[in-house]
């Protein structure tokens, strides 16, 4: 999991003096990052505010620069935000940065690019007051939102994003229908409660699937969705190269579906294939022998592989609180013992090692001569593979009880 980002040092944080001077702690925070914003900075700082003040709301607008070089600093601060400088690059990191500057009890999130209405904010901020710890903006029909021609790309609006927000209801139950809009609000308490990670623009993917884990209360808003703004550059995303990112960060954050189920299917194929091969079965004209069982051999051991790959998975990305503790993951600690899975390691052993004997043994009765190899290989080939499964087995088990140290 350690690979989808690089977990930086304590960001400095450099706040304007403007911004200490105001004692009263504001309720609601805009957090902006930013990055050479100039064209549409000040339109969003400018809708934040008047929506602060047609709904009474005490709020402030924070803008994290990520090291713009076409005096966005100084736009923000004229328009009435404050600057916070992130000097590591990234999506994630200007958020970290801006979050981590934040005062308001609600943070709100959305891109300085003008794409998103920030009169929607006291919309948000109102299902926060109900109690919901992340209010996700949704700009796809499915959830009610509105796109406005040319605001977002057909790849985008009609398969990748729909493609995303399905797999994240599927495999981490979260109830929301636009996976990747970035405008959102969430308390802060919730926030420093996840402890994430990602630096990059798997931040924003991040905070939604954890929330969905630890059990959050979580709701959704449809929003509109304009074209950006900006016209001095193209929009930061790139369609397959962040498509790729946002499945990888998925399948890193679900063992089911990378390790777990691949390597029950591969088992599963492996047992049909020494069901058919042991007798020496011949269906429809097809005689299944030996070889089949090398193959069936092989799915088996690739699949036990994937399946304790799983475990390891996800002790460690509870160990390091990526996930939440699963009543599977106790039941199994309550059924599993390093002594347990040493005795079955043992046991799988002290049977293949037999087998392999009994064919040496054959060997040394013909004399070390040719073999019957469509009778032997019934004997070598499940030696072989339960010394190899033995031997996992009990490598296994010390690493798993080195993963569980640190659970309480």
């Amino acid at each position: 999991m350690a690979s989808v980002t690089q977990t930086q040092p304590d960001i400095p944080l450099i706040v304007s003096d403007t911004a200490l001077r105001s004692d009263a702690a504001p309720e609601v925070s805009v957090v902006m990052p930013c990055l050479n914003e100039a064209d549409t900075l000040a339109v969003c700082i400018g809708k934040a505010l008047k929506a602060f003040a047609a709904a009474g709301i005490q709020g402030e607008v924070i803008i994290a620069d990520n090291g713009s070089t076409d005096g966005s600093q100084a736009i923000a601060t004229a328009a009435g935000a404050r600057v916070v400088p992130v000097p590591y690059r990234g999506y994630g990191n200007a958020l970290m940065g801006g979050i981590a500057a934040a005062r308001g009890r609600y943070i709100v999130m959305g891109d300085a690019d003008d794409s998103y209405d920030f009169g929607e904010v006291p919309r948000i901020v109102a299902r926060l007051r109900e109690g919901y710890a992340l209010v996700q903006g949704c700009r796809l029909e499915t959830g009610g939102g509105t796109v406005m021609p040319g605001a977002m790309p057909f790849l985008h609006r009609w398969l990748g994003n729909p493609m995303f927000s399905w797999l994240a209801r599927w495999w981490f139950r979260t109830p929301i229908h636009d996976i990747y809009c970035g405008l959102r609000g969430f308390t802060k308490e919730m926030y420093e409660r996840l402890d994430q990670r990602c630096t990059g623009m798997e931040f924003a993917t991040e905070m939604i699937i954890k929330a969905s884990l630890y059990g959050e209360r979580i709701a959704e808003v449809p929003i509109t969705l304009h074209p950006d703004g900006r016209k001095a550059h193209k929009p930061h995303l790139k369609t397959f190269r962040d498509g790729w990112r946002t499945l990888r960060f998925f399948l890193l954050y679900s063992p089911r579906w990378l390790f777990l189920m691949p390597g029950l299917l591969m088992i599963l194929v492996g047992l049909i294939g020494y069901a058919v091969a042991m007798p020496g079965l011949r269906i429809h004209g097809i005689t299944f022998d030996a070889h089949t069982m090398l193959f069936a051999s092989v799915a088996i051991l690739c699949g036990y592989q994937s399946v304790v790959f799983a475990v390891f998975t996800k002790m460690f990305a509870i160990v390091e609180n990526l996930m939440p503790e699963t009543p599977n993951m106790n039941r199994l600690f309550k059924v599993f013992t390093l002594e347990r899975g040493l005795f079955a390691g043992v046991l799988m052993l002290v049977i293949g090692m037999s087998l392999l004997i009994s064919a040496v043994w054959l060997w040394w009765d013909r004399k070390f001569g040719n073999l019957d190899y469509a009778k032997t290989m019934r004997v070598v080939v499940p030696g072989a593979t339960l010394t190899a499964l033995g031997f996992q087995t009990v490598l296994s088990s010390f690493f798993m009880s080195v993963l569980g140290l640190r659970r309480r």
